[in-house]
């Protein structure tokens, strides 16, 4: 597995890949309002104007996964259905976790998703509360209700 900066060639590739799995994983949990707004074209607009805070990971050249870093939040952290169970997503949150190294570093989770909440705890991140998450979308901010995932991540060494 590869890691890199992403690139303006990545845009498509990584927002058809956060499109797909955002609503495998959230569509179920949040307000149907916010479903109706999270087109492929919201995601490549979002994945463009993040795209310097976008790491992704390549297996054979290929798109396997991507993490976005905001502050000491892993903002956004995806896996692509095929590189699932194949231990990419657990390689990938160590790489998040070496870039936020010295930090207590927090990311959200959707309320209800269970899968996520359970990977996110065998890696070791710890449910710290349950808060409005206020997500960005092309209308505005909305309110998902979401838990707060905590890690104090040590310095490297």
């Amino acid at each position: 597995m590869q890691f890199r900066a992403a690139e303006d060639g990545d845009t498509v590739a990584l927002a058809h890949m956060w499109h797909k799995g955002w609503h495998e994983g959230h569509a179920a949990h949040v307000p149907t309002a916010l479903v109706a707004l999270r087109t492929v074209a919201e995601f490549e607009a979002r994945t463009a104007s993040h795209l310097a805070q976008t790491t992704v990971m390549e297996v054979d050249g290929q798109i396997a996964g991507f993490h976005m870093l905001e502050g000491d939040e892993i903002y956004q952290f995806y896996v692509g259905a095929g590189f699932r169970g194949t231990g990419a997503a657990k390689t990938l949150m160590r790489h998040a976790e070496a870039a936020l190294a010295g930090r207590l570093a927090w990311l959200a989770c959707a309320v209800g998703n269970a899968r996520a909440a359970r990977f996110y705890e065998k890696s070791g991140w710890e449910q710290a509360a349950t808060f409005d998450y206020h997500v960005e979308t092309a209308s505005g901010p909305k309110t998902v209700s979401c838990w707060r995932y905590e890690k104090h991540l040590p310095p490297e060494s």
